[in-house]
């Protein structure tokens, strides 16, 4: 038996903020997920902030958190969203360097005190008169506290659709807790789902840049954290749009997106409509707006943001 002040399940965002802080005021942390390579790593848009997601980040920041210094740390593009418009309602907005940025979020985690580390499944809650004294591993390790916070994400039962096929894992090629979702399932407490979605990446060098708008990083030096410097060369994003023949190809296959078929039936975290749900609702337009965004200053990976989709991949297309 293991024991600690505080367990923390899950090493994305929340995860790795509800560790620093615990760790932070003192108590003995252990921080379990599958790989404990992949902690820190972001799962979706290698981006931080935006419209009122900055805000959160800055107020993060304000208590001692880790997010708005390893933004900066990975920082390689620089955007202030409603520029023109007052501070209240100003966007600050960095495009991540992936790999820098789960560098900085495990140095940092190295900085936080007595924080452990723990590579493994989180099969099962342990309970002993109707509390959580602790959780069991799936190789039998029993690690013991008082508090135990779940920030698992997608990886607690999550479901990966893509077209008509059906994945199990937290993230494409990684495993879920599927154990501890059914432990979760069978205590009778109010639980729904969130979806979120992806775009298919691109591969930078196969893009005419020169033909598209460029939208370079903001000159002026500010951080996302009040902490933060720039130190990391910056690269620009460019703007493109979709066009009537990508909406006649999608707009044929709906009925085989899970979106519109019904086999997706949880709500999204915020309205970010996929690029199938942009076609259908807003039938008279001929374009919509996508931003060509840089993985990293070390991959050619282009993450193509408005465009995504739960459709399947285009070499299964007719």
């Amino acid at each position: 038996m293991h024991s600690f002040d505080v367990i923390v399940i899950g090493g994305g965002h929340a995860g790795c903020e509800a560790a620093a802080v615990a760790a932070r005021m003192g108590a003995r942390v252990a921080l379990v997920s599958f790989d404990l390579d992949a902690v820190g790593a972001m799962s979706c848009n290698p981006a931080i902030g935006g419209l009122g997601k900055g805000h959160l980040v800055r107020e993060v920041d304000a208590f001692d958190g880790l997010i708005g210094r390893a933004a900066d740390a990975a920082a390689i593009h620089y955007r202030m969203l409603n520029r023109s418009k007052g501070s209240a309602v100003q966007g600050p907005r960095i495009q991540a360097d992936r790999r820098l940025f789960k560098a900085a979020i495990h140095r940092l985690l190295k900085e936080q005190g007595d924080l452990t580390l723990v590579a493994g499944e989180a099969a099962e809650l342990v309970l002993a008169q109707g509390r959580v004294t602790g959780i069991r591993l799936a190789d039998g390790t029993q690690l013991s506290a008082p508090a135990t916070i779940l920030c698992t994400g997608t990886f607690l039962g999550g479901t990966l659709f893509r077209g008509e096929e059906r994945l199990v894992g937290g993230r494409i090629g990684e495993a879920s807790a599927q154990k501890l979702a059914q432990q979760m399932r069978g205590a009778n407490l109010p639980m729904a789902r969130l979806k979120t979605g992806t775009p298919p990446r691109l591969d930078g060098r196969t893009i005419d840049w020169g033909r598209l708008e460029e939208q370079a990083s903001d000159a002026d030096a500010w951080t996302m954290s009040a902490l933060g410097q720039r130190t990391v060369p910056q690269v620009f994003c460019a703007i493109t749009r979709t066009n009537p023949q990508t909406h006649d190809i999608i707009r044929a296959n709906l009925d085989r997106s899970p979106l519109f078929s019904g086999a997706i039936g949880a709500q999204g975290p915020r309205y970010c409509p996929s690029i199938e749900d942009k076609i259908h609702r807003f039938a008279d337009r001929d374009g919509h707006q996508v931003f060509l965004e840089p993985e990293g200053l070390s991959t050619h990976l282009v993450y193509p943001n408005g465009v995504s989709t739960s459709c399947r991949p285009m070499s299964n297309w007719p």
